[in-house]
């Protein structure tokens, strides 16, 4: 009879949980040790683009180096708030729709 699933034993098979796949590993190596061996003429084919495919280009590397800043969500209870906090709260969002609208 087959195991069933969740039955306290463990996995049901495959990779033991943190075994790096071998194939995505390799296939690392090889992008990285291309890229190197290549890098003096990447630099030189970059200078030889025109500087609108130049600047695309190194916007789409920058995504590799720099992180991208996570959005962020606030949750209000309105129901907490007092009247005041409240007129403040719209007040604020007020003076941002005018700033918008003046520019």
């Amino acid at each position: 009879m087959a195991r069933q699933k969740n039955d306290g034993r463990g996995r049901l098979g495959g990779r033991a949980a943190g075994t790096p796949n071998k194939v995505t590993g390799t296939l690392k190596s090889w992008i990285t040790d291309l890229i190197n061996c290549n890098r003096s003429q990447m630099e030189k084919d970059l200078k030889n683009l025109d500087p609108k495919d130049r600047l695309m280009f190194l916007e789409k590397m920058m995504q590799y180096v720099i992180p991208k800043q996570a959005a962020q969500q606030v949750k209000l209870d309105f129901d907490s708030l007092t009247d005041e906090q409240l007129q403040q709260i719209i007040n604020d969002l007020a003076k941002e729709v005018e700033n918008e609208n003046s520019d």
